[in-house]
């Protein structure tokens, strides 16, 4: 693998906020990142092929392959705190699910709280990251996307 492989990797960004959205799509991109954003984790879902109706019978194909890109994700980031469903809905959605359960996830909250940030990580996220997200902390996903 060459050393700017990671220009192959395709990342899911999910944030409501326009602001969190660009900043965390720019850091992606800085690092080499495909980087696919969107406002929602039901966006997230249906961009992933899930739809919210299909989730029970997890990755119906005939309905749910409507709504997927063609594209492989590698990674998924998504803010904690969103309206409607949160990112920790999204991730257990994400972990239920037979076809996407490897792809890692990372949580991200402008808010430190330890019991939330515990039940993210229990539930299957690879990282948590307070919002600002940094530099530093895009340059610790490399080692998931990696194994």
């Amino acid at each position: 693998m060459a050393i700017d492989a990671d220009a192959q990797f395709h990342v899911l960004a999910v944030d409501d906020s326009l602001i969190d959205r660009m900043l965390i799509e720019r850091l992606l991109k800085t690092s080499s990142f495909h980087v696919t954003a969107v406002d929602s984790a039901t966006k997230a879902l249906k961009f992933l092929g899930l739809v919210e109706d299909d989730l029970r019978t997890f990755d119906t194909p005939s309905v749910a392959s409507k709504f997927h890109q063609d594209v492989e994700v590698h990674l998924i980031i998504t803010d904690y705190c969103m309206p409607g469903m949160t990112g920790y809905d999204l991730l257990r959605k994400i972990k239920e699910s037979k076809s996407l359960k490897d792809i890692p996830v990372v949580i991200m909250s402008s808010e430190n709280v330890p019991s939330r940030i515990n039940r993210c990580l229990e539930e299957g996220a690879e990282e948590f990251f307070l919002k600002p997200v940094q530099q530093s902390d895009v340059n610790k996903l490399k080692p998931h996307l990696l194994k």
